[in-house]
């Protein structure tokens, strides 16, 4: 509840903290709009592969251009304007900066920029939860042995969602569930990026208008970007997945503590499960007071003092008066990243890190697959990502959909198998790759070694 006043503070000591965006697309967009109203904060740098579109975006969100003309990091540091540059290894290694900000969305970047990063001392907003689900726990563990913040990006769900998790484990409740609010139907998990647009309502002409990637968009659409959001998740927090990942059950905010409980009538497999409810009945209708854009946080009396003082002060629960639910119809994307840059610089707080591996994404195959097709990644016609537990994804040696990209196919795959790493010619040499493996040989061996004693 202080970053205001230590904002305040480092704005007035002449001492802002200097930060470092990579990725000016919407969600690094929205971050720039708020960033000029920041006090305390000192954009320093922005990275973009294509410049002129981080120089249009400061522009079009109300920079001045005199603000964004530093001819490099050396002046913008002494001027307190900003550089734009196209080298972002560079740009992380200038050691004026506190704080890089991730916001590529593609995962073999993010794990770059945050090794770097790392490496140079700077903490690291990842924005990106691909490159988070993809190896996640290796680099907060990396981060945390350099003395640096790794965190979750607030304002995106999974971080939000972690922050009521712990408020509700804080406040000495157990967490039943924790998740979000998508449209969903079943037949989504099928859609493509020729597909896309009649499932949102709009005509391939009025997407390109809007400047709307396909491939982006039928991410969140077949279902790849909610398991991906639900694994971070549950790596920062210890929750699990079910055992057969998402179900997506139509739920509106009033019923959130009758369904989503493992309790009869509930529909949980097990107590402390992500779990992401849908906007749409299965026949399409609309869900009544729906969480489409939202997150929440089911919880559980421990007592039945507790659950009578949930009944006295109006708190919405289940038939047995002992389920109840937090939660947040909206979030807001990057215009609150501002909150991860501040926590980590000023409090060395992360807004969730993922900690364990408890969730992961793995490929699946939204139509049969022939023997050499090249897979084209998260949102696009060959694969989408389903949630699965960890260990049961290691088990069988699943392909992350986060290196389901320009990979070429070994066999035939039929329509909704799980691809596996034997089916795929993966370049082992890849930093991304390395990454992904050290994960699962540390994190791996460690759930292998406690499951006896949690048995």
């Amino acid at each position: 509840m202080n970053l205001h006043r230590l904002l305040g503070e480092r704005a007035e000591s002449g001492k802002p903290v200097r930060v470092g965006l990579i990725g000016a697309g919407k969600f690094g967009t929205m971050f720039l709009a708020q960033a000029l109203r920041t006090p305390g904060l000192h954009l320093m740098a922005v990275a973009d592969l294509a410049p002129d579109r981080a120089r249009d975006a400061l522009l079009r969100v109300g920079w001045p251009k005199e603000r964004i003309h530093a001819g490099s990091l050396a002046e913008a540091h002494a001027q307190g304007t900003t550089f734009i540059t196209d080298d972002a290894a560079a740009m992380i290694a200038a050691s004026p900066l506190h704080v890089v900000i991730d916001a590529t969305g593609v995962p073999a970047a993010g794990i770059h920029h945050a090794v770097l990063a790392i490496e140079q001392g700077k903490h690291i907003v990842m924005v990106n939860v691909e490159a988070d689900v993809l190896a996640g726990p290796v680099l907060a563990e990396r981060a945390t042995k350099a003395g640096v913040v790794y965190s979750m990006a607030y304002g995106d769900q999974p971080s939000l969602i972690a922050e009521q998790v712990d408020w509700a484990r804080a406040a000495g409740f157990d967490v039943v569930a924790a998740g979000k609010g998508t449209k969903y139907l079943p037949i989504y998990h099928a859609s493509t990026p020729d597909t896309v647009w009649g499932h949102y309502g709009l005509t391939p002409e009025q997407a390109k208008l809007g400047g709307m990637n396909a491939q982006m968009f039928n991410s969140f659409l077949d279902g790849t970007k909610s398991a991906i959001e639900m694994a971070a998740v549950a790596n920062a927090t210890g929750l699990t997945p079910a055992r057969n990942g998402l179900a997506f059950p139509p739920c509106g905010v009033d019923d959130l503590p009758r369904l989503l409980n493992p309790a009869p009538g509930g529909l949980l497999e097990h107590e402390g499960q992500v779990e992401v409810v849908s906007s749409l009945e299965r026949d399409g209708r609309p869900v009544f007071r729906d969480l489409r854009w939202g997150v929440y946080v089911v919880f559980e009396a421990p007592s039945d003092y507790v659950a009578r003082c949930f009944a006295e002060y109006g708190v919405m629960t289940d038939p047995s008066g002992r389920y109840a639910a937090l939660y947040r119809p909206y979030h807001l994307i990057g215009l609150e990243l501002g909150i991860s840059v501040a926590s980590a610089a000023l409090r060395r707080e992360p807004t969730g890190a993922s900690r364990a591996f408890r969730g992961d994404v793995v490929a699946t195959a939204k139509r049969d697959l022939r023997a050499g097709e090249v897979l084209d990644g998260e949102g696009g016609f060959c694969v989408w990502g389903k949630l699965m537990r960890a260990e049961d994804s290691l088990a069988i040696g699943a392909l992350p959909i986060g290196l389901a990209h320009r990979v070429a196919v070994k066999r035939g795959i039929k329509a909704g198998d799980v691809l596996c790493w034997a089916d795929v010619s993966a370049d082992e040499t890849s930093e991304a790759v390395r990454v992904r493996r050290e994960l699962e040989r540390r994190f791996g061996a460690a759930k292998q070694q406690a499951r006896p004693a949690a048995e």
